[in-house]
Formats: structure tokens, C-alpha cells, sequence
């Protein structure tokens, strides 16, 4: 029996089958070029160990502090970069060492010099207190109506309220939600005297403090500055920090 010849239909379906398989292949070989690093194995761990140090630098110290968690992002898919076989990390100026920041990168040694920045998460995850319940504006904390949970203080740039300093009778500039974690910039300022207070005043500055009293010629509001009459009559300015309490920064 003679063997069948494929008609022109079976072998343009081959013939199509096989160009389809080709170009498949060319854009994965092609795809592949384009996502291949401008830079050495192992940048982006250096990148993110570059932004872990600094972080710990940056919370030393910090009480209630878990862990410290770094993803690096990825760099603008518009730039064309030339392969760089040696690339120094650098910090940006300005940007923070926690939360959203960047990092720059600089080739030195490569076919040509570039420097990019690349988006970098660091989450700080510490101890705070966070909303027990939904807190209206206004109301003046209760004990039920927080709790301490283990967050990421640096998804806002606003400073927690450190575990040791219980909110108890603190008035909400705003409201609430349920696990929301408490700012500082939630909590309405206290005034901690008026004018024509006698406070304690300590003056401090590198590698002494000394104590003395004074005056307050303009009231005293927590974290804001406040003008004082030292015993000897000079006027000073100086932080309200606590009860009929100015720190001075010499």
C-alpha cells in the first residue's frame, strides 16, 4: 500500500504550528534578556541588608521593637542600563531609614557610570498601644479603650505612643478605629503650665545638665516651645516637657 502524502492543508498546519513554536521561543529568549540584571548576583541582598542596617541604627533602642522587615523594590522598567560590574549602595539624602525610603545604587566600575535609586519597605514592627474599640474625637481615654499589640510603627511617619506611657485621660484629637495603632499626633497636647508659672528648668548640653528655676513668660504647651526668666533675668527658650517642667538645649 502506498504511503499517503500529506495534502497542502496538513502541511501548512505544520508549517504554521512550527513558526508559532519558533516565535514562542524567540519572545522567552527575548523576555529573558530584558528582565537579566545591569547589575552583579546578589545586589539586591546587599541592598537590603544596606537598608536593614540602617534601620537598626535608627531604632537602637527602641522599646517594645520585635522584628525588622526589608522588601526591596524594583527599579523603573523604562531605564536601559549598561552592565556594571561593580555597584556601590549609598543613602539618599533626605530619605528616612524607615517606612518607604530608597536607596541609591552607583556603578563604578562597568562600560558605563550610572546611578538609580531603588524603592525600599522597611517595617518596624514593635510593640504599641492600638484601639480596643471604635474612640470618638473628643473622649478622654479610658483603660478599656486600648490595648498593646505588636505593629508596624513605620507605616506612618507619626510617632507611636511608646508602651511605658499609658494613655490613660488623654484627649483624641480624632476618632478611632478598632485596632488603629495610637499616634501621638492623635493625642491633643497638654498645657503643662501658663504664664507667670514658676518651673524647673534644666539646662543640658554636651556631656553636663544643670538645673535651676525661672519664670514662664508664655504658656507651656507639651513639645512646643515656651519663654522663660532665669534667676539671673536672662530670657531663654526652652521645650515644655512635663509638669511646670523646660528643657533647654544648650
Amino acid at each position: 500500500m502506498a504511503p499517503r502524502v500529506p495534502t497542502a492543508s496538513v502541511r501548512a498546519s505544520v508549517r504554521s504550528r512550527a513558526a508559532r513554536a519558533l516565535l514562542l521561543a524567540g519572545l522567552a529568549m527575548a523576555g529573558a534578556g530584558a528582565s537579566a540584571s545591569p547589575w552583579p548576583a546578589g545586589t539586591l541582598d546587599e541592598v537590603a541588608r544596606f537598608a536593614r542596617d540602617a534601620a537598626e541604627r535608627a531604632t537602637s533602642g527602641l522599646e517594645g521593637l520585635s522584628r525588622i522587615e526589608v522588601r526591596v523594590g524594583d527599579a523603573d522598567p523604562r531605564l536601559q542600563l549598561a552592565p556594571c560590574r561593580q555597584v556601590e549602595l549609598r543613602a539618599v539624602p533626605g530619605a528616612g531609614a524607615i517606612g518607604r525610603t530608597r536607596v541609591n545604587l552607583q556603578c563604578v566600575q562597568g562600560d558605563a557610570r550610572w546611578s538609580i535609586s531603588l524603592p525600599v519597605t522597611v517595617e518596624v514592627w514593635a510593640t504599641a498601644w492600638v484601639a480596643a474599640r471604635s474612640v470618638p474625637a473628643g473622649s478622654s481615654l479610658q483603660a478599656d479603650d486600648y490595648k498593646p499589640a505588636v505593629v508596624d510603627i513605620a507605616h506612618d511617619r507619626s510617632a507611636v505612643v511608646p508602651p511605658a506611657q499609658a494613655p490613660l485621660g488623654r484627649e483624641l484629637q480624632r476618632s478611632l478605629a478598632p485596632g488603629e495603632t495610637l499616634r501621638q499626633a492623635h493625642l491633643r497636647s497638654r498645657q503643662w503650665f501658663a504664664a507667670g508659672d514658676t518651673v524647673r528648668v534644666l539646662a543640658v548640653g554636651s556631656g553636663f545638665a544643670v538645673v535651676g528655676s525661672g519664670q514662664a513668660l508664655s504658656a507651656g504647651v507639651e513639645g512646643q516651645p515656651a519663654r522663660i526668666r532665669t534667676e539671673s533675668g536672662r530670657i531663654v527658650s526652652g521645650t515644655a516637657t512635663g509638669e511646670r517642667a523646660v528643657e533647654i538645649r544648650l
